[in-house]
Order: structure tokens, then sequence, then C-alpha cells
């Protein structure tokens, strides 16, 4: 490891930030593994972008400790800045000035000589795809250019950590996927990226780890694939070629599942949460024992919208209950 001894790029325990009487952030613990995309994912107002300036910097906490590689994101933090790079925070030197004159400043202010900050300059805007644009003043550019010039500008100095504060919020679908394009090879060349988002699609696209924060606390951690099984099962879905086996269909896969199926509306299409995908086998059998015929099945896992409604409760309040975050960690445990 070349900064100091750990795999850690970030460890943060017991964050707290308040504002007034908001407790915008309250005991948030993360651990970031060294080369690694990490996303935390969170409705508006759960406390994701407060947690990213406390661990930049940005702002000092008011509880509990952040190290990033090894360094006191209080004590030293100094050192800290020097290893992170936080998109947001250069929204340009100059307005009147074109793309490649920002980026040109910008690496001669990280001490790139006067010819090696061209080069740098003319690299990064071709590997964003601003080239045409990179003659414009930056006033004429659109949201997505801006967007995409500002990662550009946090990677003049390619540090070892960057965080991307809801990197494509408002972008295009052409040119979100050419940041999270951008992003997987930042971390291919040796960058650590902590990914804030509100698109569930984008963490399952992107991200090794999740963390869920809602209220400003963390309330799941882990894999794309642990916090699907999280919420539960997978759910087996099949439809029979004569809608008159559906009743002898259900009795087989209740018995054999022991689980309660329910028919859609769909003719001849049911659905039962499957815990142990292994039942497949038997009830293939059994079904066939029984001389029904299927028209198709499948065995899905729950979708990263399905774990953060669950985990949440997000969308599912239409009844103006509140639901309490002990009733949630039933519900999730119970689902």
């Amino acid at each position: 490891m070349k900064h100091g001894h750990n795999d850690w790029a970030v460890e943060a325990q017991g964050l707290v930030k308040t504002f007034g009487d908001n407790k915008a952030v309250d005991g948030v613990n993360l651990n970031v593994r060294t080369g690694s995309i990490y996303g935390v994912l969170g409705p508006n107002g759960a406390g994701k972008t407060t947690t990213i300036r406390m661990l930049a910097t940005l702002l000092r906490p008011d509880a509990g400790s952040a190290r990033i590689f090894g360094h006191d994101v209080v004590k030293e933090s100094q050192i800290v800045r020097q290893l992170i790079g936080v998109t947001g925070q250069y929204a340009s030197v100059d307005e009147s000035l074109s793309a490649t004159e920002n980026l040109i400043i910008f690496s001669r202010l990280l001490g790139l000589s006067s010819k090696e900050s061209r080069r740098k300059a003319e690299e990064l805007l071709e590997e964003f795809g601003l080239t045409e644009a990179a003659k414009r003043p930056l006033k004429n550019f659109s949201g997505g250019m801006r967007r995409r010039l500002d990662l550009a500008a946090s990677l003049i100095a390619q540090p070892p950590l960057i965080f991307l504060d809801e990197p494509t919020t408002g972008l295009d679908p052409r040119t979100r996927a050419q940041m999270w394009e951008t992003i997987r090879r930042l971390v291919k060349t040796g960058s650590t990226v902590l990914l804030t988002t509100q698109y569930l699609d984008e963490a399952d696209q992107l991200a090794d780890r999740i963390a869920v924060i809602d209220r400003g606390h963390v309330v799941a951690e882990g894999t794309v694939d642990e916090l699907k099984a999280s919420v539960g099962n997978s759910s087996l879905h099949l439809r029979v070629q004569d809608a008159r086996d559906i009743a002898a269909a259900r009795q087989t896969i209740e018995k054999v599942l022991g689980v309660q199926s329910t028919v859609s509306s769909e003719a001849s299409r049911i659905t039962a949460p499957m815990a142990n995908v292994d039942l497949v086998t038997d009830l293939l059998v059994e079904l066939r024992a029984a001389g029904i015929q299927l028209a198709e099945m499948s065995v899905q896992k729950p979708t990263l919208d399905e774990v953060f409604l669950t985990i949440t409760g997000e969308g599912v309040k239409e009844d103006g209950a509140q639901q309490s975050n002990e009733s949630k960690k039933a519900e999730v445990a119970r689902v």
C-alpha cells in the first residue's frame, strides 16, 4: 500500500453533525476498502452530503472520528487534502475562460510545468469527450458538460481517493453512461471512489459495497447481493400452459416450498417467495408427476428498489404514519 499500513481508504466511526436542531448525521460508521467503489445511497436530506463533507475535511464533525488512509481528518487535515479529490468544489476558476484554459490554470496551481499542464488538459478533455467544446468559454457549457469538466479538474492530480457527490444527477442517459465508464476507469488506474447517489441503478452498476443512509443513520450496509438477500427471498415466477391446472399447481408449490403463493391477474401466472432455490428441482419433479405443464419459469432476486423501499420505508408511507426505525428493522427481519 503506498499510503501507510492499511487496506482502508476510509474508516469512520460514530460521525455526528448537528445544524441547530437538526441532527443531519447521527452516528455514521463507514469502512471503504482501498481500490473499491463504495456507494452511499439515500433519499434527499438523508445526510449523505454532510457525511462526505466531514470526510473531505470541509466540515468538522461534532463527534466521532474519521481516517483517510490512516490519517485523521481533523488532526491531519492538510495531509488528507492532498490524498483526496472532491468534485463539486471546483466549479471553475473563471467563467469567461475556455475549458482548456481553466484546466491549465488548475494544473499550474498544482505545480505542473506549463508544457505538462497543456498536455494534461488536452488528455483530460479528450477523455471526457470535451475536445470539441474545449475552446468555448465555460459560461456557454451545458450542465452535463460542466459536470464532466468538474470531474476532469478533480482528476488533474489523480488523487488516491475521490469523493463524487451525486455525480450524474440531471444528466442525460448517454452522458451518465460515459460518467460511469470514467468512474470505473479511475478505479482501474488506482483510485478509490466514494460515491453518493439517489439512483439505485447507479449503485447497482458501480458499487462494490453500499451503505444505505436514512435520516442521518446507516440503516443497512453490504454488497448489492447481500442487501438484496437481507430484504428477503428470491421469488419464483411460473406460468402454467393450461389455466385449468392453476389450482393443482398452487397446491404443489405450497406443499413443496411450504409458503403461500399468489396468482397474478395475468392469467395462469403464479408467484411465490423462495428462500431455498435448491427446492426448484423438487418442485419440477412434483409438477411433472402431477402432469402439470409449464409455459415458463424463473427465479428472481429482489431489485435494489425493493431493498431501498423496505429498508428506508420511503414510498411505503402513503398512510402518513411515520414508521419508527425499530418497526422498520422488524419488518426487514420479517420479510
